[in-house]
Formats: C-alpha cells, sequence, structure tokens
C-alpha cells in the first residue's frame, strides 16, 4: 500500500512515520503534488501554529490541492483543524472542508488548564475508524483550540465542554487526538484508517 504523509511546516511528522512503520507500512514524506496524487492513503498530521501553517499552505498551492483530494484523507491534531472553515488561533480562513469553526478553551474553573493535554475517553463513535472499539476508549490528547459538535461529528471528548475529537465527511477523516502516541487504541484506529 502506498501511503503518504504531507510534509509541510508543521511539526510531529516523524512521530507518525514511526507509529506507520510499526503497522508495517512504508510511508512516503512528501510535498510532491504528483506523489500525493498516486498515494493509496494521505494522513495530514501536524502541531504548530494555524495562521502561519495555512500561510505556507496557500504558498505552496497545497491548500487547494488537499481539498481536492479523492482518496481517503486522516488530519490528525492542527490538521484536524486546519481541515475546518475558521480557526480562532491567528483569526484565519482554513480549508473549509469542513463546515466548523475551531474555538480556543476557555478556562472556566481552577481545575481546567489550557492546553487540555494528557489522555482522555473518545465516545459516540460514528466512523470505520473506530471499528472494533468500544465506546470509552482511551487516547492522547495535546491542544488549546476545539472544533464545537456538529453535523461532521465522529466522536466526542468531554474537557471543559462537549466538541469533536474526530470529524468525517465523504473521504476525510480527522482526529483532534494522536492516535501515534495513543498505544493500542492509536494503532488500531490507524489500522483501520489504512483499511478503508
Amino acid at each position: 500500500m502506498n501511503v503518504a504523509i504531507i510534509k509541510y511546516n508543521a511539526g510531529n511528522i516523524f512521530s507518525v512515520d514511526y507509529a506507520l512503520r510499526r503497522l508495517g507500512v512504508e510511508p512516503i514524506i512528501t510535498a510532491d503534488k504528483e506523489i500525493l496524487q498516486k498515494a493509496d492513503k494521505i494522513i495530514f498530521p501536524g502541531v504548530g501554529e494555524a495562521r502561519n501553517t495555512m500561510q505556507y499552505l496557500r504558498e505552496n498551492q497545497l491548500d487547494l490541492f488537499i481539498k481536492g483530494l479523492k482518496q481517503p484523507v486522516l488530519g490528525i491534531c492542527l490538521g484536524m483543524q486546519l481541515m475546518c472553515k475558521h480557526s480562532e488561533e491567528g483569526d484565519v480562513d482554513c480549508l473549509g472542508i469542513f463546515d466548523a469553526e475551531v474555538k480556543r478553551f476557555q478556562s472556566l474553573r481552577h481545575e481546567d488548564k489550557v492546553p487540555h493535554m494528557g489522555w482522555n475517553t473518545i465516545t459516540h463513535l460514528q466512523s470505520k475508524l473506530f471499528e472494533g472499539l468500544g465506546n470509552e476508549e482511551f487516547v492522547y490528547f495535546v491542544h488549546s483550540y476545539y472544533v464545537p459538535l456538529n453535523e461532521c461529528t465522529a466522536a466526542q471528548t468531554d474537557y471543559i465542554l462537549s466538541y469533536s475529537s474526530a470529524l468525517h465527511k465523504d473521504n476525510f477523516y480527522a482526529t483532534q487526538f494522536h492516535p501515534e502516541k495513543s498505544g493500542k487504541t492509536g494503532e488500531k484506529i490507524l489500522s483501520n484508517f489504512l483499511d478503508l
């Protein structure tokens, strides 16, 4: 199977590469549109800041390219947020694949730390990504911004409020958490994505 990881100015690409290799897949890390177009599956991971990253994607014509992909695409963390229509982080318009806004967590109580960091559960699972998983699986999060519940919500998590921890629309899948850092559960989610 030909799996490509989109290379752009965001961190965390190599931990995704390593997680896929553990599953027996050798992905290609590339920004070459021709190679990406031919891939069976594409992963759009990322840790970073929304405004600078969107600027980079636009300058390199990757914004419209990603929107036009027809094979299964998995956005992770910042990748998921950039697939939404707008982010409060840097007040920037994003790719608009999902008709949803990215909001900043507002800490309501002293114990509500921002960023939301560490293990938490995903519930209300509604995607082939989660086949074979129970409804209270623990996964690993690191984020200060969230996507509210919407018609594309494929999993929910509670932290300060209930929000979308995964999204799905057509061939686009996305997780706010890091499957590559989520142990056996994350491995199963990546494996399910590869099986789509």
